[in-house]
């Protein structure tokens, strides 16, 4: 396929609510294009960026999936990306590589609530968005309540460049309001419309909404005020010039009309990201560190061990060798692939490249661009484009690489906390086996998984954004790794601890033929603060008990801590004083020390006062302001402290400190009282006593397996 300048390439993440249409858009795109023959469809897997079977299983898509159309002389890349809630943190891993945004919206529905997590999305990357009012052959389309909730929520300078043409029988185009045409198309056909009059119907319409965008076009700039006051308009040429840099600049959100189902205004679209989205080469400079300290791999990408100075990489061809892997796919037959952005000089095939971030160098050979799942060779790659390559050695999501020599490293995207955390049980041996390596391959894809393992509980953990991601997760590893596990909701990691002091006598005595066994300590134990954890002196005096016995006591009463003394949770912040004992010239040795220190420690514990602890966390939630009041009630409900409350852009952020138990579903319950608009993270911040009365159920629900293995 031809090679494509900077200049002549747009880069563009698809982003939106869940079933907006987004998928179906990108193929009416390509198929408008003629990139592909025929409409790609969702459900039956036909759509070139919905090939995962998991997107298939589910009619959503899950990760961002990469495609590309030629259109009259450019090269459109396209990412798509998923809108449901649980898989919305891929479109921020987008907003990277991309120039600009095509916001889809349902024209039934207008502005959602993953449709403000992407804008915000895309304010903090500063990326020009173009908004798309999709599936307008909806037969509950509404164009005038659908611009009004536009611009009610995200303001003014949300402006239509088209007006939908709509008749007796359905949505049949558009009208461009900068050249002041109508385009006709027929629905289901091939995406390219006829250049008619606009109907008599919409002339005044269309008039008076093309001097509305005239205005706001020429708004802020003198020279086209004056030409605007002069003239009574700007001409077309100008005006095409000013509004591709009143995007650019993010003055102007325009706001245009199509249907990706029945290939509607598709070819115009498609026009319109050629000439007013910028290309790579007109952005600003790229910000990026100079590489002068060695650095740490942390995860799946790489950070810096200290702070050097930033510096700006233009984007063009004649800057030293720079690109950025934005995604990672593992596919069953050509291995890992490795999606990236060329940000500066000219990529080419079997280039030998270094990867700054882990130190490596790495050979491309057979460097690609993407059509979903099929990569088409490409002999070399400008700066700006976007392409694929496969079976890297040692590269990974949100790795930099380039020319030797011209270190720089470009900061990853950061992902959200995981939300929502499942034990993980291989079914058989031969599962267990198989289980880490085929999660690390799924985390090289989505980067906001977690695996690991408690080191309290011993059980394997999985953390994703919630129940339905990790059930993604979970199908994953049976169909493409062929690995059976179960869920479970995870143990809370009880401990146990002290509040009052007590002295004991441990004696461990044990006659038989030969040697016995013979072992005497006296103790004190007192509890220490919160944290300090264990705790041990030495106060034998006169020899009671031999030097070489005292460690023998100290290691039989940290092995009874460990196996608990209410409901089996280790034993925490409390310090031990042996200051007494005696013993036997033969029967005497270390196991019977050991002994002697478990039984003195049970004792003490009956005398301590022993409570229950669980882990308390610290939560910060940021949803909608309207649901604050439902928010805070939810938190006192379980047992949540809040410790602050901020608004910021017409959301709060609440900061509560919540017990970890009552917190391990709480991704569900968020979703449903904020319609998906809500979202969290949470981390370990301390442990406090558990209520008596929830102690007493889990202290009797802790003896439960014991007895029913006793009988």
């Amino acid at each position: 396929m031809k090679t494509y300048l900077g200049s002549e390439i747009r880069n563009v993440a698809v982003v939106g609510h869940a079933h907006s249409g987004k998928t179906t858009l990108v193929s009416a795109l390509l198929h408008a294009a003629k990139m592909t023959p025929k409409m790609g469809r969702v459900e039956d897997g036909s759509a070139t960026t919905a090939y995962d079977e998991e997107d298939i299983a589910r009619r959503t898509t899950m990760l961002n999936a990469v495609a590309f159309a030629e259109w009259n002389g450019v090269k459109v890349n396209f990412i798509d990306t998923p809108g449901f809630h649980m898989f919305v943190h891929e479109a921020r891993a987008a907003m990277l590589p991309v120039d600009a945004t095509l916001m889809v919206m349902n024209a039934a529905n207008g502005p959602e609530a993953m449709t403000d997590r992407v804008w915000k999305y895309a304010d903090e990357f500063n990326l020009p968005r173009i908004v798309v009012i999709n599936q307008m052959d909806h037969p509950r389309a509404d164009r005038e309540k659908t611009l009004e909730g536009v611009r009610s929520r995200y303001g003014r300078h949300l402006i239509p460049v088209q007006l939908p043409i709509i008749d007796a029988k359905g949505f049949q185009g558009v009208v461009d309001l900068v050249t002041m045409e109508a385009f006709f198309y027929t629905p289901n056909g091939d995406g390219h419309g006829k250049i008619s009059d606009i109907p008599a119907d919409m002339a005044n319409e269309a008039k008076a909404a093309h001097e509305t965008l005239v205005e706001l076009v020429a708004e802020g700039k003198d020279e086209l005020l004056e030409e605007f006051f002069a003239e009574g308009t700007i001409p077309e040429q100008h005006l095409i010039t000013a509004l591709h840099e009143a995007i650019r600049e993010d003055r102007i959100f325009p706001v245009l009309f199509a249907s990706g189902g029945t290939n509607v205004a598709t070819d115009h679209l498609l026009d319109f990201l050629k000439v007013y989205t910028p290309a790579p080469v007109e952005r600003e400079a790229v910000a990026a560190r100079a590489v002068l300290q060695p650095m740490s791999a942390h995860g799946n990408g790489a950070v810096l061990e200290s702070q050097p100075e930033i510096v700006m990489r233009p984007v063009n061809d004649q800057e030293p060798l720079a690109l950025y892997v934005f995604k990672t796919m593992t596919d069953p037959f050509a291995g890992r692939i490795s999606f990236f952005k060329v940000f500066s000089g000219t990529l080419r095939n079997d280039a030998g490249v270094c990867n700054y971030s882990r130190k490596g160098t790495e050979k491309f050979a057979h460097i690609a661009v993407m059509q979903g799942h099929t990569a088409v060779p490409v002999t070399e790659l400008h700066a700006g484009d976007i392409g694929a390559i496969a079976k890297l050695r040692d590269t990974f999501t949100g790795d930099t690489l380039g020319e030797r020599g011209h270190d720089i490293f470009f900061e990853p995207v950061t992902m959200p906390e995981a939300a929502m955390t499942y034990a993980i049980e291989p079914k058989t041996r031969a599962d267990e086996d198989k289980l880490a390596p085929a999660v690390h391959k799924i985390m090289e894809e989505d980067l906001l998984v977690r695996f690991y393992r408690d080191p309290q509980t011993s059980e394997f953990l999985i953390a994703g954004a919630g129940q339905p991601h990790i059930e993604s997760l979970v199908s994953k590893l049976r169909k493409r790794y062929h690995t059976e596990v179960t869920l479970k909701a995870p143990k809370v990691p009880y401990r146990e601890t002290i509040r009052g002091r007590a002295e004991a006598q441990g004696r461990h005595k044990k006659q038989t033929g030969g040697h016995g066994q013979f072992g005497d300590c006296k103790i004190k134990i007192e509890p220490l603060q919160r944290g300090a954890g264990f705790e041990f002196e030495n106060d034998i005096f006169g020899g009671a008990i031999p030097r070489q016995f005292v460690p023998a006591v100290e290691k039989g009463i940290q092995e009874s801590a460990a196996r608990g003394y209410l409901a089996g949770f280790p034993v925490v912040d409390f310090k031990v004083t042996v200051f007494d004992g005696s013993y036997h010239d033969v029967d005497s040795n270390e196991l019977s020390f050991k002994m002697a220190g478990r039984v003195a420690f049970r004792k003490c514990m009956e005398q301590a006062k022993p409570v229950l602890l669980e882990p308390v966390m610290r939560v910060e939630i940021e949803a909608p302001e309207e649901f604050a009041g439902s928010l805070m009630g939810d938190l006192n409900q379980r047992r949540g402290r809040v410790q602050g409350m901020d608004s910021a852009d017409m959301s709060t952020v609440i900061r509560a400190e919540v017990p970890m138990a009552e917190m391990l579903t709480y991704g569900q319950s968020l979703t449903a009282m904020t319609q998906g608009r809500g979202s969290f993270h949470m981390e370990m911040d301390h442990y406090d006593i558990v209520p008596q009365l929830l102690a007493d159920k889990i202290i009797a629900n802790a003896k439960k397996p014991a007895a029913e293995e006793d009988e």
